[in-house]
């Protein structure tokens, strides 16, 4: 099992690839390491579907936790169902790889990464992206790369390649980068309000990092690459023709009808429908068996032909100079922002930008609500998140109802990432945030209205959010012949991002950018198409902005009635102990009493929330009472709890109590303890000692002297 290796050095460390030994069956494996963390890429074709007419790629990416030297949590000591981190890394692999395939390549082709070992601090997500990369290039598919993954952090203004979990603690940008050595072809970014010229700097800094690993990945081909081999299903020049002659008129007056999206879609549907009719007759019963083959091979060939027309028309109709719902092509689409639409919940919002509406609602908890993660990483918890539905109704389908898949999560994850930079911090609002986008209805671009309707809705229920976040996204139309200009679209519309060449998303607020998706159908784009994206996008941001600030110009100053009221605390460490109670005892005592729910964190914070700011009040009270430091001398007010023959014990605070001899009960001598007070009785008491165990002696006696001495001055 002799294997191929190939190193270099990559931020300090050696970056390792290694095919031969492991997964020898599959078309194309290929074990990544840096550090000690180890992913294996391996790539393996079937075929076509049949019928098919698009590419069947599946990319899985899984992190098993022996991985880390871990048990899967629950029941079931097996993994299952991927996580959000597994779903997120599967789509960041998957942009980048797939227009890298031939136009034509309908064979089904499964890439799976696995994460065989992890060191918990050098990252597996990038890694599985160039093991997937590495995996293709050496395998028989027809893959135009090779591509490379890096990531790229910013701490005290300096870049890092490849930064660590524990680096990027101390980094205000997350820059996920992909592409070849001509050009970069996926983005990802979460950053805090930088600069576009700062975030293009880490662009071009990664990207010089990209090349480094993409000549390291074409050393292993020159070595072990196998000859590439595709059957490409295209439709014959005289199809092609023959189509365009017949259907490039009335498909070009059916793109171009005034109307809603539905509206074109229909007519476009029913223009190919008459001419399928016309051009493609089914045959008649008496039909031979191969005279109905060749009909369903010409039926299929059209259909490649028609779908490569429609995709000519929409660009052409935009090279005309004008887009099929008629706009410009730096002109928005119609805003309209609405905040308060729901009643009872803690904020909620409708953002509408043509016809993409997102119903966004917002909902305050407490520590109890917050979301806990688990994976190769320790265990942590979330106190921020934004879940995203895309129901079938909102584009008039009618299909299977399912959870959120790849796409539900990875839009409300670039939701997230936008506005989190803009949350206040958790010392000034303690709150749980949860945020829900709802598509109502949607012609593109609905996860830039989740991050606008998320600012609204959140700016609705009282969130200090420092600033307002707007997203939007910018199309392109690149040169289909020699001497054409390449065209950039301002907030494309679904058509525009199926037929065009990329859909890049940048979010942000008037100081700088929080997000940026790149989803490219072209094989990548150069850093001065980049540079000229970020202007035109930021000009767009400022004035969506200005629309939002108009309907509410900041938050607003109280949270819902109905959200939870949170007060917090600090109590010393030592007094944890105390606040629980034995088995939970006194906790649970003062939450029945004041209605209240007490989470108590390791450092003595203490957080109290309830429906009512008037039992939070009284909880946050009597939790200070119970682990105040009792000064010797001070009065207090407490409740008389047990009555023995030597004096009576009286409860200062839920679990602390102290005795008053039946000497110190009053001035003169008492016969009996219950002579001067009884069961259940408010008394003023003083401390007079606290001794070395903590017990407490109290006075009533000289708490009514103390009492006397001060009314006797004031008179």
């Amino acid at each position: 099992m002799a294997a191929t290796i190939v190193e270099m050095e990559l931020g300090g460390r050696t970056l390792r690839m290694e095919t031969g030994r492991l997964a020898r069956q599959a078309d194309g494996a290929v074990l990544v390491q840096l550090g000690e963390t180890v992913v294996l890429g391996t790539c393996v074709r079937g075929p076509a579907r049949e019928g098919g007419d698009f590419f069947p790629l599946t990319v899985d990416y899984r992190e098993k936790l022996s991985a880390a030297g871990k048990f899967p949590g629950g029941f079931i000591k097996r993994e299952g169902r991927p996580s959000n981190k597994e779903t997120l890394t599967m789509r960041n692999i998957d942009r980048p790889l797939r227009p890298l395939f031939p136009k034509g390549f309908y064979d089904e082709v499964q890439v799976q990464c696995w994460v065989l070992a992890s060191d918990t601090q050098n990252e597996s997500d990038v890694l599985a992206g160039i093991a997937a990369a590495a995996a293709l290039s050496i395998s028989s598919l027809p893959f135009q790369g090779p591509t490379a993954t890096v990531r790229v952090a910013r701490i005290e203004g300096k870049f890092v390649i490849m930064p660590t979990i524990a680096e990027m603690e101390y980094s205000d940008l997350d820059l996920v980068l992909s592409g070849r050595k001509d050009g970069l072809n996926m983005i990802e970014v979460g950053a805090h309000e930088l600069p576009e010229a700062d975030v293009l700097a880490a662009i071009a800094f990664g990207f010089d990092h990209i090349k480094r690993i993409v000549g390291m990945i074409e050393q292993l081909v020159a070595k072990v690459g196998k000859e590439k081999v595709a059957d490409l299903k295209l439709p014959s020049e005289d199809i092609v023709k023959e189509v365009r002659a017949k259907l490039g008129g009335p498909l070009r007056a059916a793109k171009t009808i005034e109307g809603t999206k539905l509206q074109r879609q229909e007519a476009v549907s029913q223009a190919i429908k008459t001419f399928m009719a016309s051009f493609c007759p089914e045959p008649g019963e008496t039909a031979s068996y191969a005279q109905v083959i060749k009909h369903q091979a010409k039926v299929a060939d059209v259909k490649l032909a028609v779908m490569d027309l429609e995709e000519q028309i929409t660009r052409e109709v935009i090279r005309a100079g004008k887009r099929t719902d008629g706009r410009s092509m730096d002109q928005l689409r119609s805003i309209e922002c609405e905040v308060a639409v729901l009643p009872r919940v803690h904020g909620s919002a409708v953002f509408q930008r043509g016809e993409t509406q997102a119903l966004v609602t917002a909902t305050l908890g407490t520590g109890k609500d917050e979301q806990i993660v688990d994976g190769l990483r320790e265990e942590y918890a979330e106190k921020f998140y934004l879940h995203y539905n895309f129901p079938p109704f909102a584009v008039g389908e009618c299909k299977k109802i399912m959870g959120p898949g790849r796409r539900e999560i990875g839009h409300g994850k670039l939701a997230e990432k936008a506005i989190q930079p803009v949350l206040p911090d958790v010392s000034e609002f303690p709150y749980t945030i949860r945020l829900v986008s709802d598509i109502l209805e949607s012609n593109g671009s609905s996860s830039m209205a989740s991050a606008c309707g998320g600012t609204l809705a959140l700016m609705d229920a009282g969130v200090p959010i420092k600033a307002a976040v707007a997203g939007i996204s910018i199309g392109l139309v690149s040169a289909d012949q020699p001497g054409q200009q390449e065209i950039y679209l301002t907030d494309i519309q679904g058509e525009e991002d199926h037929f065009g060449d990329m859909d890049f998303k940048v979010t942000g607020t008037r100081n700088g950018i929080t997000a940026i998706q790149l989803d490219l159908k072209i094989q990548g784009l150069n850093l001065e198409q980049i540079k000229q994206t970020f202007e035109l996008a930021k000009k767009n941001r400022l004035q969506i902005i200005d629309m939002i600030e108009a309907t509410i110009p900041q938050p607003r100053a109280a949270i819902s009635r109905y959200a939870p009221r949170m007060l917090t605390t600090h109590i010393h460490p030592d007094k944890i102990g105390k606040l629980i109670g034995p088995g939970g005892k006194t906790i649970r005592g003062l939450e029945e009493l004041t209605g209240a729910k007490i989470e108590i964190e390791d450092d003595g914070t203490v957080f109290v929330s309830a429906v009512g700011v008037g039992k939070a009040e009284r909880a946050l009270e009597e939790i200070e009472k119970l682990c105040a430091e009792l000064k010797v001398g001070a009065i207090y007010t407490g409740k008389v709890v047990s009555i023995k023959d030597f004096g009576a014990f009286i409860e200062l605070a839920p679990g602390s109590e102290g005795l008053c001899h039946i000497s110190e009960l009053a001035d003169s001598f008492v016969n009996k303890v219950t002579d001067v007070v009884k069961m259940g009785q408010q008394v003023k008491v003083k401390v007079i000692l606290v001794d070395d165990q903590g017990r407490v002696k109290l006075s009533i006696k000289q708490a009514g002297a103390e009492a006397a001495n001060k009314d006797s001055s004031v008179s």
